[in-house]
């Protein structure tokens, strides 16, 4: 695994802000001094990561064979990051990074000063000595995508940095290095960068290489800093390794990563046993080498190489694209425009969820037909999706070891040893003899689901199995702490069925026989009256559509799913044809049987509660 952060062979007393996790390889020999325009340019990168560290204490150094092996590496005892120059691919005489304009000219080398910026912020852990092996190496997978989310939560504009460096840090980890890869200095300015080959000896169709593919693909996926279509071939080819059970453990355990404080040790170690335990390797041992036989061990490809080059060709299609040139909004008009948004949300749902509750005539426009109890399946289904919401939204107690020089604690003989022989010497005992540990819970996020489902004539055969998808849902939402539910349908008004919050007794049932669909106030009502544009919660919006809107519906409804995704509410389509134009950024779910959509709304929501 290409190591980003290098230490040194042994530690100082006092380890500096930015300490990285430690390998068990020394550090390689620090290579020779700069010159020429490769000086100029690292002393311009070194003033130019101010900006991307709040650190004034740190040296860049950019020239072609440093990095120690790796596109770029930072060393926390030099205060230093390095950078291979060849992967500048620009004359260095010709670049001057303190002008924003000129770093898309080299986005793969600004995007790796980045992500080692983002180590020398963020990171400021270390691997204890005589840590297990393979829980370290985990562990330091989890800390790729942990930095990155630090980063582009402190400075969002960095994600685009870096994406554009994601197919060289994550290459450097899987592949060989080809002996062509390297350009000259004086490469023409302008030209893009080359794919670089894809061989990948480590991606044999093993459960630890799909793990590390997951690790530091799929999270940096789940994390915003790629996209679900870019990385779908490896996200498939994971899970016919790994399954969805030990998918979405994993994916709980990079979740948690990113949430984890830059210097809680304790958890990214633990963070890291338990990945070796999910994928059924010692945590205590090496990483075992992959069986004979195993598609891919010898060198010949496999599926799990096959997928991971087809993302990383995605990747840097994506990242080599040309800069327009035009500035983005400044943060005032963003702010603005995030103002207005709410405010016409709220407004949809002051006229939804605040029209009369009395059902409308059987005939007309957006017609709700009646109300009916519950049957014994549906409550049955409701109690069943209760606990596994329940399930989905435990949480395991974080253990937190704490070191004293007195009691409270348990004695290590060691340490006390270790002080007695500092007091003979001396000196004043630095040991901590007494070890204690603390638990603590980590609070499950609250739940928001908000279902809306198209009225018009084509949606007739979902109409049923909606309603009672409905009430499965907001009848479970009932038993969960902080879960709210509620479901509109959108013709050409709209209507709600279950009000967000309540626990309702009764079936709602409804009509689809609508000429339009106001999919539009749907969307900024539900958004409104659960928060779905806010974070702090798992939150998930639900559409039983075939997404053929008329008038301005489809662009202004691109526009209210763009927004949800990012701010990171999932959006699940569901639909009986498989000629649904679900709208970008939205998970389609075609059902062969209407009444599946209960179960993979429930699923859904599960899973977006599982991962938050």
């Amino acid at each position: 695994m290409a190591t980003h952060v290098i230490p040194t062979p042994a530690a100082p007393p006092a380890a500096p802000s930015g300490t990285g996790p430690a390998t068990t390889a020394p550090a390689p020999a620090p290579v020779a001094g700069l010159g020429g325009e490769w000086l100029r340019l690292s002393a311009a990168f070194t003033d130019a990561v101010t900006d991307l560290t709040d650190r004034e204490d740190l040296t860049v150094r950019c020239a072609p064979g440093l990095g120690r092996g790796a596109p770029g590496c930072f060393v926390p005892s030099l205060a230093t990051i390095e950078l291979d120059g060849v992967h500048l691919r620009q004359d260095p005489a010709m670049c001057d990074p303190s002008w924003p304009a000129d770093r898309d000219r080299y986005p793969a080398m600004w995007g790796v000063l980045t992500h080692e910026a983002a180590h020398a912020t963020h990171t400021r852990w270390a691997v204890p000595h005589g840590a297990p092996a393979a829980a370290a190496e985990a562990a330091m997978a989890l800390e790729e995508s942990r930095i990155e989310v630090a980063q582009v939560r402190r400075r969002p504009a960095d994600r685009r940095w870096i994406r554009a460096c994601v197919t060289h840090l994550v290459l450097a980890d899987f592949t060989t290095p080809p002996t062509t890869a390297s350009a000259p200095s004086g490469a023409p300015s302008g030209s893009a960068p080359a794919a670089p080959p894809v061989t990948t000896p480590n991606a044999a169709m093993t459960p630890w290489n799909a793990g590390r593919a997951a690790a530091l693909i799929l999270a940096r996926t789940d994390a915003g800093i790629l996209e679900p279509a870019e990385t779908k071939p490896l996200a498939e080819a994971v899970l016919d390794v790994l399954g969805p059970t030990r998918l979405s453990a994993l994916a709980a355990l990079w979740h948690l990563a990113h949430a984890t404080a830059d210097d809680d040790t304790e958890a990214m170690m633990d963070l890291g046993r338990r990945w070796c335990r999910i994928l059924g390797v010692n945590p205590d041992r090496p990483v075992p080498p992959p069986p004979p036989g195993t598609p891919g061990a010898s060198g010949d490809p496999s599926p799990l190489a096959d997928a991971l080059g087809a993302t990383m060709a995605a990747v840097h299609a994506s990242a080599a694209q040309p800069a327009t040139g035009a500035p983005g909004p400044d943060p005032a008009q963003r702010r603005r425009e995030e103002k207005d948004a709410r405010d016409t949300a709220d407004r949809a749902a002051r006229r939804v969820f605040g029209a009369s509750t009395a059902p409308t005539r059987a005939r007309g426009r957006t017609a709700i037909t009646g109300t009916r109890p519950p049957n014994p399946g549906e409550q049955a289904a409701a109690r069943r999706l209760a606990r596994r919401l329940r399930a989905a939204a435990h949480r395991d107690r974080v253990t937190t070891t704490h070191t004293s020089p007195t009691p409270p604690g348990r004695l290590s003989m060691r340490g006390a040893l270790a002080a007695d022989a500092q007091r003979a010497a001396g000196t004043v005992p630095t040991a901590e003899p007494f070890t204690r540990a603390t638990r603590r819970h980590v609070p499950a996020p609250p739940l928001r689901v908000g279902i809306a489902c198209d009225v018009s004539g084509s949606m007739l055969t979902l109409a049923a199995p909606v309603a009672s998808a409905a009430w499965i849902l907001a009848r479970a939402a009932g038993h969960i702490p902080d879960a709210a539910s509620a479901t509109v349908i959108f013709g050409a008004n709209v209507r709600p069925i279950v009000r967000p919050g309540h626990t309702p007794n009764t079936v709602t049932e409804f009509a689809a026989r609508d000429p339009r669909e106001d999919f539009v106030q749907a969307v900024d009502a539900l958004d409104s009256a659960l928060d779905l544009a806010r974070p702090g919660a798992a939150r998930l919006l639900v559409i039983v559509s075939d997404g053929i809107f008329k008038d301005d519906q489809l662009t202004d409804g691109q526009k209210r799913i763009d927004r949800l995704t990012a701010a990171g509410c999932g959006v699940l389509w569901l639909s009986m044809s498989t000629k649904t134009r679900a709208m970008k950024g939205a998970h389609l779910v075609t059902l062969t049987d209407p009444a599946a959509a209960a179960d993979a709304i429930g699923a859904a929501a599960a899973r977006a509660l599982s991962t938050a």
